[in-house]
Protein backbone atom coordinates (compact mmCIF):
# COMPACT_ATOMS: atom_id res chain seq x y z
CA UNK A 1 0.00 0.00 0.00
CA UNK A 2 1.40 3.42 -0.93
CA UNK A 3 2.31 5.71 1.93
CA UNK A 4 -0.48 8.23 1.29
CA UNK A 5 -3.11 5.49 1.60
CA UNK A 6 -1.53 4.32 4.86
CA UNK A 7 -1.58 7.91 6.11
CA UNK A 8 -5.32 8.15 5.42
CA UNK A 9 -5.93 4.94 7.37
CA UNK A 10 -3.80 6.14 10.28
CA UNK A 11 -5.51 9.54 10.43
CA UNK A 12 -8.85 7.87 11.10
CA UNK A 13 -7.50 6.45 14.36
CA UNK A 14 -6.85 9.81 16.01
CA UNK A 15 -9.24 11.78 18.21
CA UNK A 16 -10.21 14.41 15.66
CA UNK A 17 -13.66 15.34 14.30
CA UNK A 18 -15.21 12.73 12.00
CA UNK A 19 -15.41 14.95 8.91
CA UNK A 20 -13.82 14.79 5.43
CA UNK A 21 -10.15 15.83 5.19
CA UNK A 22 -7.83 16.56 2.32
CA UNK A 23 -4.44 14.97 2.98
CA UNK A 24 -1.16 15.63 1.20
CA UNK A 25 2.57 15.51 1.83
CA UNK A 26 4.00 18.44 3.74
CA UNK A 27 7.48 19.86 4.28
CA UNK A 28 10.86 18.58 3.15
CA UNK A 29 12.37 16.74 6.11
CA UNK A 30 15.17 14.23 5.61
CA UNK A 31 13.92 11.63 8.10
CA UNK A 32 10.18 11.45 8.87
CA UNK A 33 7.28 11.40 6.39
CA UNK A 34 4.91 14.31 7.08
CA UNK A 35 1.36 15.00 5.91
CA UNK A 36 -1.07 17.87 6.43
CA UNK A 37 -4.74 17.10 7.08
CA UNK A 38 -6.96 19.97 6.01
CA UNK A 39 -10.65 19.71 7.03
CA UNK A 40 -13.06 20.45 4.19
CA UNK A 41 -15.21 22.53 6.56
CA UNK A 42 -12.42 25.08 6.98
CA UNK A 43 -11.58 24.25 10.59
CA UNK A 44 -8.05 23.92 11.96
CA UNK A 45 -5.68 21.50 10.17
CA UNK A 46 -3.48 18.80 11.71
CA UNK A 47 -0.01 17.44 11.07
CA UNK A 48 0.37 13.67 10.74
CA UNK A 49 3.84 12.10 10.78
CA UNK A 50 5.28 8.68 10.22
CA UNK A 51 8.21 8.37 12.62
CA UNK A 52 11.13 6.94 10.66
CA UNK A 53 11.74 3.33 11.76
CA UNK A 54 15.28 3.56 10.38
CA UNK A 55 16.13 6.49 12.65
CA UNK A 56 14.02 5.72 15.73
CA UNK A 57 13.87 2.11 16.90
CA UNK A 58 11.75 2.88 19.97
CA UNK A 59 8.92 5.26 19.04
CA UNK A 60 7.38 4.80 22.47
CA UNK A 61 10.46 6.50 23.92
CA UNK A 62 10.27 9.30 21.36
CA UNK A 63 6.66 9.95 22.30
CA UNK A 64 7.24 9.75 26.07
CA UNK A 65 9.97 12.38 25.74
CA UNK A 66 7.77 14.51 23.51
CA UNK A 67 4.79 14.40 25.85
CA UNK A 68 6.86 15.41 28.88
CA UNK A 69 8.71 18.19 27.12
CA UNK A 70 5.68 19.69 25.38
CA UNK A 71 3.84 19.71 28.71
CA UNK A 72 6.72 21.64 30.30
CA UNK A 73 6.99 24.06 27.37
CA UNK A 74 3.27 24.79 27.48
CA UNK A 75 3.46 25.45 31.20
CA UNK A 76 6.41 27.80 30.69
CA UNK A 77 4.55 29.72 27.95
CA UNK A 78 1.52 30.12 30.20
CA UNK A 79 3.70 31.27 33.11
CA UNK A 80 5.11 34.16 31.07
CA UNK A 81 1.57 34.99 29.84
CA UNK A 82 2.27 33.67 26.37
CA UNK A 83 0.01 31.54 24.17
CA UNK A 84 0.75 27.83 24.74
CA UNK A 85 -1.18 26.86 21.60
CA UNK A 86 1.15 28.96 19.44
CA UNK A 87 4.38 28.67 21.43
CA UNK A 88 4.43 24.89 21.94
CA UNK A 89 3.24 21.80 20.10
CA UNK A 90 -0.01 20.04 21.08
CA UNK A 91 0.03 16.26 20.71
CA UNK A 92 -3.30 14.81 19.50
CA UNK A 93 -4.05 11.42 21.09
CA UNK A 94 -5.63 8.42 19.44
CA UNK A 95 -9.28 7.66 20.11
CA UNK A 96 -8.15 5.13 22.73
CA UNK A 97 -5.96 7.76 24.45
CA UNK A 98 -2.60 6.44 23.20
CA UNK A 99 0.00 8.89 21.92
CA UNK A 100 0.82 7.11 18.65
CA UNK A 101 -0.57 4.54 16.23
CA UNK A 102 1.22 1.59 14.61
CA UNK A 103 0.54 0.67 10.98
CA UNK A 104 0.59 -2.86 9.55
CA UNK A 105 4.26 -2.53 8.57
CA UNK A 106 5.20 -1.67 12.17
CA UNK A 107 5.71 2.06 11.59
CA UNK A 108 4.65 4.53 14.28
CA UNK A 109 2.43 7.51 13.46
CA UNK A 110 1.66 10.60 15.56
CA UNK A 111 -0.41 13.73 15.17
CA UNK A 112 -0.06 17.31 16.36
CA UNK A 113 -2.22 20.40 16.00
CA UNK A 114 -1.26 22.65 13.09
CA UNK A 115 -0.11 26.09 14.25
CA UNK A 116 -1.76 28.58 11.92
CA UNK A 117 -0.45 31.91 10.66
CA UNK A 118 3.16 30.77 10.82
CA UNK A 119 5.94 30.19 8.32
CA UNK A 120 9.19 28.28 8.39
CA UNK A 121 12.29 29.03 6.35
CA UNK A 122 15.05 26.73 5.18
CA UNK A 123 17.69 29.47 5.34
CA UNK A 124 17.62 32.83 7.16
CA UNK A 125 16.78 35.71 4.86
CA UNK A 126 18.36 38.28 7.17
CA UNK A 127 20.45 38.59 10.30
CA UNK A 128 17.28 39.54 12.19
CA UNK A 129 15.59 36.29 11.15
CA UNK A 130 18.57 34.28 12.37
CA UNK A 131 18.59 36.26 15.62
CA UNK A 132 14.95 35.20 16.05
CA UNK A 133 15.98 31.58 15.55
CA UNK A 134 18.63 32.03 18.24
CA UNK A 135 16.02 33.45 20.58
CA UNK A 136 13.71 30.49 19.91
CA UNK A 137 16.29 27.88 20.76
CA UNK A 138 17.67 29.89 23.66
CA UNK A 139 14.16 30.21 25.09
CA UNK A 140 13.61 26.49 24.52
CA UNK A 141 16.77 25.84 26.55
CA UNK A 142 15.75 28.26 29.28
CA UNK A 143 12.16 26.98 29.52
CA UNK A 144 13.52 23.49 30.14
CA UNK A 145 16.32 24.53 32.51
CA UNK A 146 14.66 22.79 35.46
CA UNK A 147 13.47 19.75 33.52
CA UNK A 148 15.33 16.63 34.76
CA UNK A 149 17.40 15.73 31.70
CA UNK A 150 18.30 12.34 33.16
CA UNK A 151 14.64 11.25 32.88
CA UNK A 152 14.67 11.55 29.08
CA UNK A 153 15.40 8.61 26.82
CA UNK A 154 18.25 8.75 24.35
CA UNK A 155 16.05 8.34 21.29
CA UNK A 156 19.14 7.86 19.14
CA UNK A 157 21.91 6.50 21.39
CA UNK A 158 25.24 8.33 21.05
CA UNK A 159 23.63 10.83 18.65
CA UNK A 160 26.23 13.55 19.24
CA UNK A 161 28.94 11.23 20.50
CA UNK A 162 31.44 12.44 17.93
CA UNK A 163 34.10 9.82 18.77
CA UNK A 164 31.44 7.13 18.18
CA UNK A 165 30.51 8.80 14.89
CA UNK A 166 34.18 8.78 13.94
CA UNK A 167 34.40 5.07 14.75
CA UNK A 168 31.32 4.37 12.58
CA UNK A 169 32.89 6.38 9.76
CA UNK A 170 36.14 4.45 10.00
CA UNK A 171 34.19 1.17 10.00
CA UNK A 172 32.23 2.18 6.89
CA UNK A 173 35.48 3.26 5.28
CA UNK A 174 37.12 -0.09 5.99
CA UNK A 175 34.14 -2.11 4.71
CA UNK A 176 33.49 0.07 1.65
CA UNK A 177 30.40 -2.01 0.84
CA UNK A 178 29.53 0.01 -2.27
CA UNK A 179 33.11 0.38 -3.56
CA UNK A 180 32.88 4.16 -3.33
CA UNK A 181 35.99 4.84 -1.25
CA UNK A 182 38.47 5.51 -4.04
CA UNK A 183 36.14 7.98 -5.72
CA UNK A 184 36.16 10.37 -2.75
CA UNK A 185 39.60 9.95 -1.20
CA UNK A 186 40.23 13.71 -0.84
CA UNK A 187 37.01 14.17 1.12
CA UNK A 188 37.79 11.18 3.34
CA UNK A 189 41.26 12.56 4.07
CA UNK A 190 39.76 15.94 5.04
CA UNK A 191 37.65 14.34 7.76
CA UNK A 192 40.38 12.00 8.99
CA UNK A 193 42.83 14.91 9.29
CA UNK A 194 40.57 16.48 11.94
CA UNK A 195 39.92 13.30 13.94
CA UNK A 196 42.08 14.36 16.89
CA UNK A 197 39.47 16.99 17.89
CA UNK A 198 36.52 14.60 17.94
CA UNK A 199 36.46 14.21 21.74
CA UNK A 200 36.59 17.86 22.83
CA UNK A 201 32.94 18.05 23.92
CA UNK A 202 32.51 14.47 25.13
CA UNK A 203 35.62 14.95 27.28
CA UNK A 204 33.86 17.91 28.92
CA UNK A 205 30.93 15.66 29.81
CA UNK A 206 33.26 12.99 31.18
CA UNK A 207 35.22 15.38 33.41
CA UNK A 208 32.12 17.23 34.64
CA UNK A 209 32.86 20.68 33.24
CA UNK A 210 29.93 20.48 30.79
CA UNK A 211 26.67 19.33 32.45
CA UNK A 212 23.98 17.49 30.53
CA UNK A 213 20.85 19.54 29.86
CA UNK A 214 17.66 19.03 27.84
CA UNK A 215 18.60 19.72 24.24
CA UNK A 216 16.75 19.70 20.92
CA UNK A 217 19.56 18.26 18.79
CA UNK A 218 18.18 19.35 15.40
CA UNK A 219 18.27 23.14 15.53
CA UNK A 220 17.83 24.04 11.88
CA UNK A 221 15.93 27.23 11.16
CA UNK A 222 13.10 25.25 9.55
CA UNK A 223 12.39 23.72 12.96
CA UNK A 224 11.31 27.15 14.18
CA UNK A 225 7.86 28.49 13.35
CA UNK A 226 7.83 32.25 12.77
CA UNK A 227 4.79 34.51 12.95
CA UNK A 228 3.83 35.07 9.30
CA UNK A 229 3.39 38.83 9.78
CA UNK A 230 6.08 39.88 12.25
CA UNK A 231 8.55 37.01 11.58
CA UNK A 232 9.12 36.77 15.33
CA UNK A 233 10.00 33.28 16.56
CA UNK A 234 7.04 31.46 18.09
CA UNK A 235 7.54 27.73 18.44
CA UNK A 236 10.25 25.09 18.20
CA UNK A 237 9.05 21.93 16.41
CA UNK A 238 10.38 18.47 15.48
CA UNK A 239 11.05 17.11 18.96
CA UNK A 240 12.07 13.55 18.03
CA UNK A 241 15.67 14.06 19.10
CA UNK A 242 14.98 15.89 22.37
CA UNK A 243 17.21 14.14 24.90
CA UNK A 244 20.07 14.81 27.31
CA UNK A 245 22.85 16.76 25.65
CA UNK A 246 24.92 19.94 25.63
CA UNK A 247 23.89 23.49 24.72
CA UNK A 248 26.92 23.41 22.41
CA UNK A 249 25.14 20.76 20.33
CA UNK A 250 22.08 22.92 19.77
CA UNK A 251 24.03 26.13 19.25
CA UNK A 252 26.50 24.41 16.97
CA UNK A 253 24.00 22.67 14.72
CA UNK A 254 22.08 25.91 14.23
CA UNK A 255 25.29 27.68 13.21
CA UNK A 256 26.26 24.83 10.90
CA UNK A 257 23.01 25.23 9.05
CA UNK A 258 22.22 28.94 9.26
CA UNK A 259 25.62 30.62 9.15
CA UNK A 260 26.45 28.95 5.87
CA UNK A 261 25.92 31.00 2.74
CA UNK A 262 24.49 27.98 0.91
CA UNK A 263 22.08 25.10 1.50
CA UNK A 264 23.71 21.86 2.63
CA UNK A 265 23.44 20.16 -0.77
CA UNK A 266 24.91 23.02 -2.80
CA UNK A 267 27.36 21.57 -5.36
CA UNK A 268 29.24 24.78 -6.15
CA UNK A 269 31.93 25.06 -3.47
CA UNK A 270 32.53 28.71 -4.38
CA UNK A 271 29.11 29.55 -2.94
CA UNK A 272 29.81 27.95 0.45
CA UNK A 273 31.20 30.33 3.06
CA UNK A 274 30.94 30.82 6.82
CA UNK A 275 29.09 34.05 7.65
CA UNK A 276 30.44 35.73 10.78
CA UNK A 277 27.58 38.30 10.77
CA UNK A 278 25.02 35.49 10.81
CA UNK A 279 26.95 33.75 13.58
CA UNK A 280 26.91 36.97 15.59
CA UNK A 281 23.17 37.41 15.10
CA UNK A 282 22.34 33.89 16.28
CA UNK A 283 24.72 34.13 19.24
CA UNK A 284 23.09 37.40 20.30
CA UNK A 285 19.56 35.97 20.16
CA UNK A 286 20.51 32.71 21.82
CA UNK A 287 22.44 34.31 24.67
CA UNK A 288 19.76 36.95 25.26
CA UNK A 289 17.49 34.08 26.29
CA UNK A 290 19.84 31.40 27.66
CA UNK A 291 22.98 33.27 28.63
CA UNK A 292 22.01 33.63 32.28
CA UNK A 293 21.72 29.88 32.82
CA UNK A 294 25.05 28.92 31.23
CA UNK A 295 28.36 28.60 33.04
CA UNK A 296 31.48 30.29 31.58
CA UNK A 297 32.67 26.84 30.45
CA UNK A 298 29.38 26.26 28.63
CA UNK A 299 29.61 29.66 26.93
CA UNK A 300 33.14 28.89 25.76
CA UNK A 301 31.95 25.52 24.43
CA UNK A 302 29.44 27.13 22.05
CA UNK A 303 31.88 27.95 19.21
CA UNK A 304 33.45 24.51 19.70
CA UNK A 305 29.96 23.14 19.13
CA UNK A 306 29.71 24.99 15.81
CA UNK A 307 32.93 23.35 14.64
CA UNK A 308 32.00 19.94 16.07
CA UNK A 309 28.48 19.76 14.64
CA UNK A 310 29.73 20.72 11.18
CA UNK A 311 32.46 18.10 11.36
CA UNK A 312 30.12 15.44 12.76
CA UNK A 313 27.27 16.07 10.33
CA UNK A 314 29.56 16.01 7.32
CA UNK A 315 31.11 12.80 8.58
CA UNK A 316 27.62 11.28 8.98
CA UNK A 317 26.75 12.18 5.38
CA UNK A 318 29.97 10.58 4.20
CA UNK A 319 29.41 7.48 6.34
CA UNK A 320 25.93 7.07 4.83
CA UNK A 321 27.34 7.49 1.32
CA UNK A 322 29.96 4.82 1.91
CA UNK A 323 27.33 2.53 3.47
CA UNK A 324 24.86 2.72 0.59
CA UNK A 325 22.61 5.63 1.64
CA UNK A 326 20.56 3.78 4.24
CA UNK A 327 19.76 6.67 6.60
CA UNK A 328 19.25 10.06 4.95
CA UNK A 329 16.71 10.64 2.18
CA UNK A 330 18.53 11.24 -1.11
CA UNK A 331 17.46 12.69 -4.46
CA UNK A 332 20.37 11.35 -6.52
CA UNK A 333 23.14 8.79 -6.18
CA UNK A 334 25.85 11.19 -4.98
CA UNK A 335 23.57 13.33 -2.79
CA UNK A 336 25.24 12.35 0.49
CA UNK A 337 28.69 12.84 -0.99
CA UNK A 338 27.72 16.34 -2.13
CA UNK A 339 26.50 17.08 1.39
CA UNK A 340 29.76 15.76 2.90
CA UNK A 341 31.87 17.93 0.58
CA UNK A 342 29.66 20.90 1.41
CA UNK A 343 30.16 20.50 5.17
CA UNK A 344 33.91 20.06 4.81
CA UNK A 345 34.09 23.25 2.73
CA UNK A 346 32.13 25.13 5.40
CA UNK A 347 34.35 23.70 8.13
CA UNK A 348 37.53 24.84 6.40
CA UNK A 349 36.19 28.39 6.15
CA UNK A 350 34.86 28.37 9.73
CA UNK A 351 38.29 27.46 11.09
CA UNK A 352 39.60 30.87 10.00
CA UNK A 353 37.28 32.56 12.52
CA UNK A 354 37.83 30.47 15.66
CA UNK A 355 39.05 33.35 17.86
CA UNK A 356 36.37 35.73 16.61
CA UNK A 357 33.67 33.16 17.35
CA UNK A 358 34.83 32.77 20.95
CA UNK A 359 35.16 36.52 21.49
CA UNK A 360 31.62 37.10 20.18
CA UNK A 361 30.07 34.60 22.60
CA UNK A 362 31.94 36.05 25.56
CA UNK A 363 30.89 39.57 24.58
CA UNK A 364 27.22 38.73 23.96
CA UNK A 365 26.76 36.88 27.23
CA UNK A 366 27.90 40.03 29.06
CA UNK A 367 25.66 42.35 27.04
Amino acid sequence: MELLSVAKDMAARFAIPDIPYAIKGYGNGHINDTFRLTPEDGSAPYILQRISPAAFHHPEQVMENMLGVTRALRQAAAKRCGDPDREALSVIPLKDGSSFAVSSDGSAWRMTAFIARTVSKDLPESEEMFLQSGRAFGRFQCDLADYPAQTLYETIPHFHDTPARLAAFEDALAKDVCSRREGCRDVIDGYLARASRAGELTDGIANGTLPLRVTHNDTKLNNVLLDEETLEALCVIDLDTVMPGLPAYDFGDAIRFGASTAVEDERDKAKIRFSLPMYTAFARGYLQEAGGMLSPEEVDSLPVGAWMMTYECGMRFLTDYLSGDTYFHIACEDHNLVRAVNQLTLLEDMERYAKDMLDICRREVRA
